[in-house]
């Protein structure tokens, strides 16, 4: 996969213009748009967050109805068109995630500052004009893209967890899920940004102090509620359990009040399971790009 250049970014105080400089390839107009909703207004990250969580959930119940097929994670095992630099083939989801980037990366999706790249290094340049984004984080977001190791715990934690051992041969159909689940955590991981942000500016005087020690782990510590935390896992919990069941037209009363009464319900896959999932994998990475966010919140100032 050999990598092409991605378009440079620029920022004004309380604009963002990512990708202006990319030049058309298409009859497309070439001119500058501004996005005129206010899906990363600060005042809406509750709602966003509900959204990317159902994403999520029903993502992994998704890919839990595949075995593990564990050769499309093994760069070689599958014959795909692509290879790294020192001529080794890649694996079938490293295939398949570049493909959807390329995509991706050429209508603007990478340009938008919730959206993050797995192969930064090798977008395609736009076919459509730029955009430009009211955007409320500091100019070191955009140095912040942990997906890296969200790939890891996903092949090496989430995946295991999640599906069944064996191989069922469904490699084009677990291999799609499994892009749809990397976007869609990565995504909610990297929204951490906004968050931090959020809570900085309810408490800057707090924060900044944090922030001028470099003090990771006191900002670890403001951050943290457990309560929350804990109602954000039996909200999760709560969703797999209703989304991961077959409801029919006038049962969803009944099968909704039984959730956690012991009732004997034969789910697509254990609730608890993905509860658990995202209280040991997203929530824990989430917080860690709110520290790194933090972290250099004040540096362009």
């Amino acid at each position: 996969a050999s990598p092409s250049p991605s378009p440079p970014s620029r920022r004004s105080p309380s604009l963002l213009l990512r990708g202006a400089s990319a030049a058309s390839t298409g009859p497309g107009d070439a001119s500058i748009s501004r996005d005129e909703s206010d899906r990363l207004s600060l005042d809406n990250i509750r709602a966003s967050l509900i959204r990317q969580e159902d994403s999520i959930i029903f993502g992994l119940i998704e890919r839990a109805q595949y075995l593990l097929n564990a050769p499309v994670y093994q760069p070689g095992k599958i014959d795909v068109p692509c290879f790294h630099p020192d001529g080794t083939r890649a694996s079938m989801l490293e295939f398949m995630l570049r493909e959807s980037e390329q995509l991706g990366g050429k209508i603007r999706r990478y340009t938008s500052p919730d959206e993050h790249a797995f192969y930064p290094e090798s977008l395609p340049l736009l076919v459509i004009g730029a955009m430009q984004y009211e955007n409320p984080l500091a100019p070191a977001a955009d140095g912040i893209n942990i997906n890296d190791r969200i790939m890891e715990m996903y092949v090496n934690d989430i995946l295991p967890a999640l599906c069944q051992a064996g191989d069922d041969f469904n490699y084009g159909s677990a291999g799609l899920a499994d892009v749809n689940c990397l976007q869609t955590i990565s995504k909610r991981i990297h929204y951490g940004k906004f968050v931090a942000e959020s809570k900085f500016q309810a408490k800057p005087e707090e924060f900044t102090e944090l922030i001028k020690k470099q003090d990771a782990e006191g900002l670890m510590s403001l951050l943290t509620y457990k309560a929350v935390e804990d109602r954000v896992v039996r909200r999760v919990t709560n969703k797999a359990a209703t989304y991961g069941q077959d409801i029919s037209d006038g049962d969803v009363p009944d099968q909704v009040a039984a959730l956690g009464e012991g009732v004997d319900i034969e789910y697509k896959v254990a609730p608890e399971r993905v509860g658990e999932l995202y209280y040991k994998w997203i929530m824990p990475m989430t917080k860690d790009v709110q520290v790194e966010y933090l972290l250099r919140r004040l540096d362009h100032l």
